[in-house]
């Protein structure tokens, strides 16, 4: 079951995902598709992205777990046979036996209560996945009409002033979001044509996965690199110093020549607010927090600029 924080931090994802991708579909609904054709383009293109992700995803994880499966019966007869290295490990430290007694005294309960926690922690995940999806079309389909109902709660002296504040922050949060899945895009294209160049394993997964982490700003690329870096070690010590050396150059310039390019349409957000919004998100929110924390500082800076400090300098 989901808690009430939790639906609470789900339904805001889904209300920052509709934000973020209300310039397509406001795009696409003034090419006389209609917003709710419009949507409906959207929808269909983010589930073949989540299908060719699973795809890519899917296939090397069962193999890694065939394989696996494949691998025990082998390694118990190796841990009886006395000539073999594991052999040697089980007439040494007895680990079949202690396995049994621990299996035994109540390890079995314990290996009973992980398998259930995982499959507790793959319901959360579908159910909360399943719930931002749906609230997300909801949201884009009725994102005038629930406009237009904020609205009616402003007093109407001052409603276009507050209406044109929102429109200006929802378009520069929409284009902070855009500017963000070119970079990621780049992260994960990147990472792709690295692996297959120097022979990592799972090139087209780890592109994706460091394209969806690079979303996340300051941490997520870093995260990313460390993870293919990792996965560069089946291959050689050198091939994941020379990852993880890779890594460090395109943050540098990701940071100093992308991002700029990227979002000089968009928003320019201090690198200063950017780490505090993202430590002040990650701390409340978790993953969340740190992937909505820059587009609320947008927000903030933009209603300073606009309504607050113009009072301010005046003489």
């Amino acid at each position: 079951m989901l808690r009430i924080s939790g639906v609470l931090t789900l339904l805001l994802l889904a209300l920052f995902v509709a934000i973020s991708l209300e310039p397509v579909v406001a795009w696409l609904a003034r090419r006389r598709l209609g917003r709710g054709p419009a949507v409906i383009v959207v929808v269909i293109g983010l589930l073949g992205v989540l299908g060719g992700f699973l795809a890519l995803v899917i296939p090397p994880v069962s193999g890694e777990i065939s394989a696996l499966a494949d691998a025990v019966p082998k390694w118990l007869q190796q841990l009886r046979n006395h000539h073999s290295p594991l052999g040697r490990l089980e007439d040494r430290y007895h680990l079949i036996s202690r396995a049994r007694d621990q299996l035994g005294a109540g390890g079995g309960q314990a290996v009973l209560g992980g398998l259930l926690g995982v499959g507790h922690a793959v319901f959360s995940a579908v159910t909360g996945t399943l719930l931002v999806v749906v609230v997300t079309v909801y949201l884009m389909v009725g994102m005038e009409q629930l406009k237009h109902f904020a609205y009616r709660f402003v007093p109407f002296s001052r409603r276009a002033g507050v209406i044109d504040l929102t429109e200006t922050i929802l378009l520069r949060v929409g284009r902070y979001m855009l500017g963000n899945v070119v970079t990621s895009a780049l992260a994960g294209l990147a990472t792709f044509l690295w692996c297959v160049g120097t022979d990592v394993p799972y090139a087209a997964a780890l592109g994706v996965f460091v394209g969806l982490l690079d979303m996340v700003p300051v941490i997520g690329s870093t995260v990313g690199g460390v993870v293919v870096s990792l996965v560069a070690l089946s291959v050689s010590f050198p091939i994941a110093l020379a990852t993880a050396a890779f890594y460090v150059g395109f943050r540098l310039a990701e940071d100093y020549l992308i991002m700029p390019k990227a979002m000089s349409y968009a928003v320019d957000v201090h690198p200063i607010v950017t780490v505090v919004a993202v430590v002040i998100g990650g701390a409340l929110l978790g993953v969340v927090g740190a992937l909505i924390a820059i587009p609320v500082a947008v927000g903030i800076g933009i209603v300073l600029d606009e309504t607050v400090f113009p009072r301010t300098d005046v003489a």
